[in-house]
């Protein structure tokens, strides 16, 4: 077997398993990929070496762990190509850096009568919060459609986006449909408008080149463990002049600058919006995590995961009775595979995949609204990141023939091989 982008698979310990007897082959990389060596490391060398909290002592430990912790906060605004570090806010996710924005800014510039846009392409995290902002505030939130192969279909973003919008949050990349939408050009329809520009960038992150200067976003939300880092942290990037407006959405210890007895003042962004003692460990992990990808290139991250797509995609579309949601097209897929095998129930194809050790994810993928676009309840979903291989995909492709035989048939891999 291959060993994946510049041999990096021998980097991930955990991938070397067998599941049910068989060669372990995760394909659940859009819910949460696999962490390298080197990034566990980081969090062991903390903890055995600079365990202690940031910002708050003079001690060489307390001195040791916050010059890690500021050193991550360079390396993420380098990353995204953020223009200033104080850009950049720690979170726990991107649903809380999304949260965040609805409760504090959305809730503060949406007024009775206003609009807020979405797409029928999102994540729950970027729908229920803005149903609450349109609740609370007497607005009205609106979706753009999509084309018939799934993409986000631009002319209805042009007549959905009106003087009347005041925030537009689009994914960057979907979670389900595989595609990534024009972030730069709704940013620019979105500014014309005078609306403000939210991206989810959960899905884009960690599998592309992500300029938020470029792109013109007015804020940026991604999270840790989808590309290589723990769970629990995460990243929320604001444009400063902003962000310097912005309340925080959470106060105590850490973000204040004096406190009295009736009165409080708050430190500059982004320390304002970090009330309490973050994830040390984590932020000083996705550090160590955007260090391994910058080593690999985001480039060639991109260019290897084509390679799977072009792969695999037109092998999955060959099989009988297979519906795959998103295009058709390769060169407009990104490595997130969504389908359903006729007859099927998704947690049912999982589960057979699962027995041949192969993981995918099977649901709604916390996209309901997406689901009743479709007209279907759930789905299958494989994700492929830059550490699988074209043998890996080939063993979906025959796990999936096996799983139609066995519920046509009743027929498994042990019978046919007796």
């Amino acid at each position: 077997m291959s060993k994946g982008l510049n041999n990096s698979r021998s980097d991930f310990p955990i991938l070397d398993q067998k599941v049910n007897g068989e060669q372990l082959v995760y394909l659940d990389n859009a819910a949460t990929t696999q962490k390298p060596v080197s990034v566990l490391n980081a969090l062991i060398h903390y903890y055995e070496h600079d365990n202690a909290n940031v910002h708050r002592g003079v001690h060489t430990l307390a001195e040791r762990a916050t010059e890690e912790f500021e050193a991550a906060r360079d390396k993420v605004a380098a990353f995204i190509n953020a223009k200033s570090r104080k850009s950049v806010i720690y979170t726990r996710s991107t649903t809380e850096g999304l949260n965040w924005i609805a409760s504090s800014f959305g809730n503060s510039v949406v007024n009775e009568g206003d609009e807020i846009v979405i797409s029928e392409l999102e994540h729950h995290s970027n729908v229920v919060p803005w149903q609450q902002v349109a609740k609370n505030q007497h607005a009205t939130l609106k979706y753009i459609g999509l084309t018939a192969d799934g993409e986000l279909d631009m002319a209805d973003a042009k007549k959905k986006i009106t003087d009347k919008t005041k925030i537009v949050s689009i994914a960057h990349a979907s979670n389900v449909m595989g595609v990534i939408n024009p972030i730069k050009d709704l940013t620019k329809l979105a500014h014309q408008h005078g609306a403000y520009m939210i991206a989810d960038g959960a899905q884009s992150t960690p599998h592309l080149k992500v300029d938020v200067q470029d792109l013109d976003v007015d804020f940026y939300a991604f999270s840790g463990h989808k590309m290589l880092a723990p769970t629990g942290i995460g990243i929320l990037y604001g444009k400063p002049e902003i962000l310097d407006q912005m309340a925080p959405a959470q106060f105590g210890g850490e973000m204040i600058n004096e406190v009295h007895e009736q009165a409080a003042d708050w430190k500059e962004s982004p320390w304002k919006f970090e009330a309490g003692t973050p994830n040390i460990s984590g932020a000083i992990a996705l550090g160590s995590a955007i260090d391994y990808l910058n080593n690999l290139g985001m480039d060639n991250i991109s260019a290897y995961e084509q390679e799977i797509v072009d792969y695999t995609l037109p092998k999955l579309l060959q099989i009988d009775g297979i519906t795959v949601y998103g295009p058709h097209d390769p060169a407009k897929h990104t490595g997130v595979l969504s389908f359903n095998l006729k007859g099927l129930h998704p947690h049912d194809v999982a589960t057979g995949l699962d027995m041949d050790g192969i993981a995918v994810r099977a649901g709604h993928h916390c996209a309901q609204p997406l689901m009743e676009y479709l007209s279907c309840e759930a789905t299958c979903r494989a994700s492929f990141y830059f550490y699988n291989t074209k043998e890996e995909a080939d063993r979906l492709l025959d796990g999936l023939n096996e799983v139609k035989e066995f519920f046509a048939n009743g027929i498994g891999k042990a019978e046919r091989t007796l």
